[in-house]
């Protein structure tokens, strides 16, 4: 590596701050560490689930059912989020009742004994998980406009921290308490997250934060929702969307049906499967910031394509490699290339979205992408039911496949006018 590499990398590092408006970077990790809490309570879920099947006597079409509810709450709960953000603002009120709204029917859920219960705590865990990242990921962009691509992979490896620890923190805890105690112990750090992000962003002075500008709340969303009506409109943010919603269908499936995998076809303690949850999210946050990086250089395109063709080829070779110690290795590479697109699309919309309309614009990518994230687990249910479990990672490597046909079509010249994409 050459001096102007080592240089550039620093600077990545290190960003000035004088690219960064003279603004810390503090508000952009506590933002982030909010994040990681809300990857943090499903992940946790992820792990429990074939715990609280067992318990409860669950099939895996109703284990899919229970992801399934949860994914089709935020889908409907995205795009009303996203208008609301962009028309009346309040960031930090908005982030932190979204935490409080996660972690709070998790205090129910450990005192569930029915399945309708389960069912109900996770439609309202899907809404408050998809109340963050319209609030959070134009904030940041916005915040820092110069370095839009490293905070959005910032924001997003705070999603993979959540992830890769909280598998392994609740496969340890589960050793020593039962699942119920485990997600009731859960509620606590997101209150206390909750009451940090209203003490710092309150006392910050965020320019978009009032966007109503005089106007009443009834005609500040009248506003908005004309807005939206051309946002939908476009052309990139349509197939984008469609894109991440295969995308995100791969992923949910993978993470409901991984960990049960493991636990029932290769015989792991949940020790074991919560530390190969964690070689997948830590994989993927090692890809995040370099994804990010390189979409700046040689287009989100090719990113993002190359990236997907990845996946679905580490899918196939873990379906075949069924119950051999190599599948643990194939674990990690798929946690790679899987997780490290995420904010490179991510950013990707943003950029093709006017920056007043970032909320509504992110909203409506999660909540075309949850969608996704709803059928996945069922389907998956189903074929795994009725062919085994080894059927699941074909299904999966053909969404990915899928997913990365639309990112084909999407039309770089309207992104490239802006110089990122090619």
């Amino acid at each position: 590596m050459d001096q102007s590499q080592v240089a550039e990398t620093a600077a990545i590092a290190a960003p000035s701050q004088e690219r960064t408006g003279g603004r810390s970077y503090l508000e952009a990790w506590v933002i982030t560490a909010g994040h990681a809490l809300t990857h943090w309570y499903p992940a946790t879920f992820y792990l429990l689930l074939p715990v609280i099947g067992k318990e409860l006597g669950l099939n895996y079409g109703e284990i899919g059912t229970i992801l399934t509810v949860q994914y089709i709450a935020g889908a409907l709960s995205n795009i009303p989020g996203g208008l609301v953000v962009d028309a009346i603002g309040r960031k930090g009120v908005l982030m932190a009742l979204s935490l409080f709204w996660i972690g709070f029917p998790y205090l129910i859920m450990g005192f569930a004994n029915a399945y309708w219960m389960l069912v109900v705590c996770t439609m309202l865990i899907g809404i408050g998980n998809n109340l963050w990242h319209p609030t959070a990921i134009p904030l940041l962009a916005r915040r820092f406009p110069e370095r839009k691509g490293l905070v959005v992979a910032m924001h997003g490896m705070g999603g993979n921290v959540g992830d890769a620890v909280a598998p392994l923190v609740a496969g340890a805890m589960l050793l020593l308490f039962s699942w119920r105690q485990v997600v009731v112990m859960n509620v606590i750090p997101g209150v206390a997250m909750s009451a940090l992000i209203l003490f710092y962003l309150g006392r910050l002075k965020i320019e978009d934060d009032k966007p109503r500008q005089g106007r009443t709340i009834p005609e500040a969303l009248a506003g908005t929702l004309r807005g939206f009506g051309t946002l939908i409109m476009n052309r990139t943010l349509v197939l984008l969307s469609v894109s991440s919603a295969f995308r995100s269908m791969t992923q949910g499936s993978l993470l409901a049906f991984l960990p049960i995998f493991l636990g029932q076809q290769m015989g792991y303690s949940p020790v074991l499967i919560g530390a190969c949850m964690f070689g997948l999210q830590a994989a993927g946050f090692a890809a995040a910031p370099l994804a990010g990086h390189f979409s700046d250089r040689v287009g989100r395109r090719s990113i993002m394509m190359s990236s997907m063709l990845m996946t679905g080829v580490t899918l196939l070779f873990m379906a075949v490699a069924g119950q051999s110690a190599v599948f643990v290795v194939f674990v990690a590479i798929l946690g790679f290339f899987l997780f490290a697109i995420r904010a490179v699309l991510q950013a990707w919309v943003l950029d093709a979205a006017p920056a007043k309309m970032g909320g509504t614009a992110i909203g409506f990518l999660f909540a075309v992408q949850t969608m996704g994230v709803a059928i996945g687990p069922i389907v998956s249910g189903i074929l795994a039911d009725t062919y085994g479990l080894a059927a699941v990672f074909y299904f999966l490597a053909g969404t990915i496949a899928v997913a990365n046909m639309f990112v084909f079509f999407t039309p770089a010249e309207e992104s490239a006018k802006r110089g990122i994409v090619r």
